[in-house]
């Protein structure tokens, strides 16, 4: 089962240069076997090219490496936090994808200028404020997983499948690791798309909310039609 989770991981991590994603190793997918109590991650440092389904290393929810032959991501505290934070995710992605890491490095949120963004993500993308000089020497990754389960105490998760991390850059996470890089891959799009929105009208207001609704609820939640899954 834990091979089968290594594959899963290793495949979800080679979208990420797939979809231009990221540059050198500046990214890294993550899965949860929550039955297992342990999840697969992208090792720290080791470039795309070589990589290898074996190399994905096995973490438990201590933060213990229970199997691999490299480090794992010096993300790894945060995607943990992420796991423990939001039960119903299965994946976790973080990236410095051009367009969403030019946001957080700005301090912004983006708003939902239309139907794509409503599409994916209900509202506004958060922009979670800085560590503190204490957060980060006393354990800069894993209080950068804690902020983001601050900044969503008053939010839902699920809805919301995304953050920019102030002069940082993007996490997503989703209910495997394929769906976490879907929503990376989105959320890089709203970004591009929200950015040039802005140079062509600064005045630019939010989306009406009765189409922001539309396009979320079409998609999500009991009364969902889009695609094929009711034919």
């Amino acid at each position: 089962m834990l091979e089968e989770l290594k594959k899963r991981v290793y495949e979800a991590n080679m979208l990420l240069p797939k979809y231009k994603m990221v540059t050198f190793t500046w990214g890294n997918v993550s899965e949860i076997d929550r039955e297992a109590g342990i999840f697969a991650i992208k090792p720290s440092g080791v470039d795309y090219d070589i990589l290898k389904p074996e190399d994905m290393v096995l973490v438990d929810l201590e933060g213990n490496v229970v199997e691999g032959e490299y480090n794992p991501s010096s993300d790894t505290p945060t995607h943990l936090e992420l796991y423990k934070a939001f039960p119903k995710i299965g994946g976790v992605v973080h990236t410095h994808s051009p367009w969403a890491t030019s946001w957080a490095q700005a301090g912004r949120g983006i708003p939902c200028y239309g139907t794509t963004h409503a599409d994916y993500m209900y509202g506004e993308i958060p922009c979670a404020r800085c560590l503190t000089k204490e957060e980060i020497d006393a354990g800069y990754e894993k209080n950068t997983g804690l902020l983001i389960a601050e900044e969503f105490k008053n939010r839902d998760y699920e809805a919301v499948p995304c953050v920019l991390c102030k002069n940082h850059g993007p996490f997503t996470w989703g209910k495997d690791g394929h769906e976490a890089v879907h929503n990376a891959v989105v959320l890089e799009e709203v970004a591009k798309m929200a950015a040039r929105c802005e140079m062509i009208n600064p005045q630019v207001q939010p989306a009406p909310q009765e189409i922001q609704d539309k396009h979320y609820y079409r998609k999500h939640g009991a009364n969902a039609y889009y695609g094929q899954g009711k034919k």
